[in-house]
């Protein structure tokens, strides 16, 4: 018996741990929960108003593409212009919505989390008090001498066995406190990198309000030129026809001249998928090579790319990790004739992409970028019968930034990319398989 005195007393310890336990379990805070529902309410009544807002926006790019799919015309452009306006007004209160609704959530995570901690904290405290007053008892004989004074085995057993459950008891509750710590840690932590995401989806925002005031001014512009007159509207895009025809002639000529012979080494194999969309939600309406599109809109008869219906303001994602190897805008030089606002990006894999007729661009010159990073977006500039996004695909050694001389905008140079015929490639041969419309 005196042999195992020791243990018994490891365990009349526990039983005084277990107690401690228990007070700190008790505690609670009635001010804290309510606070919790309240903030609760509050993301509920935020998520209510994000849902409306949502609704919203998806109406006005219904019409918006029930616009653009229309004959093109004076009254279905200004028409455009005023939707796309509201839509990126519902886009950025919604935005703003979610970015409270978010932070409301981290701060009842904070308050959850700093619950949990007291609690433990409390725990700490309360054990490190109990094997101070039962150290102090060992030294002076406690335990030992209520062992020596006579408990029967049978009692000895019973409180082995109840410090047995009393010790497993802590074990399970300290260790389900700790868990529920870390999980709440991991949860605010996700839901400061979801902030941290709507606050990117602001500045996208704010980077739309730019594009709204340019929507603005081609609007103003556009009225001041035709004099609000349908007839007036209709010669404007014959002219910007004839000259979009002339300068895809003139680099037609240009670029079959240029020599460039392909090593199938250096690509990705077709059909692996080495590209991602670079819109989040892609819908094709041209694709590459003779189509029936092409030879009604192009003089040559082919297309040198795949167009996706975007409307003005929509985010353009690069498409893998690589280099921004130039951008810029050819209507600087020489209005509706090529790409309008552009973005060349030369990939990591060995493929090269422009980006056209964007009307903001976000990249710049040199720039890293990785899958999914916003480099611009879309728009209506440069020839453009309306609001999408153009793709041209290359191996990344066969296209580059050149500036020359136009011929059909005389007097004038464009810097834009350029490479040669042979070298276009059909993007749907590296790009996840098309969406079922």
């Amino acid at each position: 018996m005196y042999t195992t005195s020791r243990t018994h007393t490891q365990y009349w310890k526990i039983m005084l741990v277990c107690c401690a336990f228990l007070c700190a379990l008790s505690f609670s805070n009635t001010t804290h929960a309510q606070t919790k529902e309240e903030l609760e309410q509050k993301i509920s009544e935020q998520s209510k108003e994000i849902s409306r807002v949502e609704a919203e926006i998806a109406a006005y790019e219904k019409s918006l593409q029930k616009v653009t799919s229309e004959k093109q015309s004076l009254t279905n452009t200004l028409k455009e212009l005023d939707l796309n306006q509201k839509k990126l007004g519902a886009q950025l209160r919604v935005t703003e919505d979610k970015i409270t609704q978010t932070n409301l959530t981290i701060k009842k995570l904070v308050l959850e989390i700093g619950k949990k901690q007291s609690a433990i904290t409390q725990n700490q405290e309360g054990l490190a008090e109990s094997i101070r007053a039962i150290n102090m008892e060992d030294s002076q004989g406690g335990f030992l001498a209520v062992v020596v004074a006579g408990k029967s085995v049978s009692s000895l057993t019973n409180a082995f066995i109840q410090a047995e459950n009393f010790y497993k008891s802590v074990t399970s509750k300290t260790t389900d406190i700790k868990t529920d710590k870390s999980v709440l840690e991991s949860n605010k932590k996700s839901t400061e990198e979801a902030v941290n995401k709507l606050t990117a989806l602001k500045s996208e925002l704010r980077d739309k309000k730019i594009i709204l005031d340019q929507s603005v001014t081609q609007k103003n512009k556009l009225l001041s030129q035709t004099k609000n007159q349908e007839s007036s509207y209709k010669k404007l895009l014959d002219e910007k026809k004839k000259l979009r025809d002339s300068f895809a002639d003139e680099m037609r000529a240009y670029e079959s001249k240029l020599k460039y012979i392909l090593d199938p080494n250096s690509l990705p194999a077709s059909g692996t998928q080495p590209l991602n969309w670079p819109l989040e939600n892609v819908y094709i309406t041209q694709l590459f090579g003779k189509t029936a599109s092409s030879k009604r809109l192009y003089a040559s008869g082919t297309h040198n790319g795949v167009d996706f219906r975007a409307s003005v303001g929509t985010p353009v994602l690069a498409m893998a990790t690589g280099t921004v190897a130039g951008t810029g805008n050819t209507d600087d030089t020489c209005a509706g004739a090529s790409f309008g606002g552009w973005v060349l990006i030369k990939y990591d894999n060995g493929l090269a992409s422009t980006y056209g007729h964007l009307s903001l661009i976000k990249a710049f010159s040199g720039q890293k970028v990785r899958t999914g990073d916003i480099v611009g977006y879309s728009g209506n500039t440069g020839y453009s019968t309306g609001p999408h996004l153009h793709l041209s695909l290359y191996p990344s050694n066969a296209v580059d930034v050149q500036t020359r001389a136009s011929k059909t905008c005389a007097g004038k140079t464009l810097t834009m990319p350029i490479a040669p015929v042979n070298a276009y490639l059909d993007p749907m041969e590296y790009l996840p398989p098309a969406p079922k419309k």
